[in-house]
């Protein structure tokens, strides 16, 4: 009976020796798995100073003029004639250049000029004569294409082309520009109305609000 007793006490002292090693050896394992690896919190801080946040994008290119720009009527008090009316935008600054008066903003420009003529010009006559003139000016001139196109003020003759504008006085930066001419004629009097800005910007709707406020009075 004695010995029947020490043989269950033998049998269980193994038992709770085999229950302790193994709570022992799982402490262990998860206690090393924790050095392992580093704190979440650490990783955040590693990925932000390697992955900055992408810098804004402009809204607007330069040299695009924006959507929400509102237009004037420009309607000229003096020169060699006063008949007409067109619109610009509002804000840009103005000045008086050798019979021209230019609209400036930035990047961008509107010319009008008005001039006699004894004839409406044609693809032909802005072929031969304008062409070659604008060639001897405008820095650069390339791409000249005439053609007729329609606005509310009647049949026009368009000319598109390009040239390098001139150098800036502070950066001393040249800009290649896009040039759209377009030529009204009534009655003996023809107005030439440039407008330009850089190549590229995304001036279509701007240009067409402009071209066709055109009207005479």
């Amino acid at each position: 009976m004695a010995a029947h007793a020490r043989t269950s006490a033998a049998v269980g002292m193994v038992l709770v020796a085999a229950v302790t090693a193994g709570c022992s050896g799982s402490g262990s394992h998860s206690g090393s798995g924790s050095t392992s690896s580093p704190p979440a919190s650490s990783a955040r801080v590693g990925n932000g100073q390697n992955n900055p946040a992408p810098a804004p994008t402009e809204s607007n290119p330069p040299g695009d003029i924006p959507d929400n720009q509102v237009y004037v009527a420009y309607r000229p008090t003096g020169g060699s004639f006063t008949g007409f009316t067109v619109k610009v935008p509002e804000g840009w600054a103005r000045t008086e250049q050798g019979g021209s008066t230019v609209f400036t903003d930035k990047l961008n420009t509107v010319r009008i000029t008005a001039v006699s003529a004894s004839a409406a010009p044609t693809v032909d006559s802005v072929t031969k004569t304008v062409v070659p003139k604008l060639r001897s000016q405008v820095p650069k001139f390339a791409a000249p294409k005439v053609s007729e196109v329609s606005r509310h003020a009647g049949r026009v003759v368009r000319l598109t082309y390009q040239g390098d504008s001139a150098k800036d006085p502070v950066t001393g930066k040249v800009v290649r520009d896009a040039f759209e001419r377009y030529a009204f004629y009534k009655s003996g009097h023809e107005v030439d109305l440039t407008l330009s800005g850089p190549v590229n910007a995304d001036n279509v709707d701007p240009w067409r609000i402009i071209s066709d406020s055109f009207a005479w009075r």
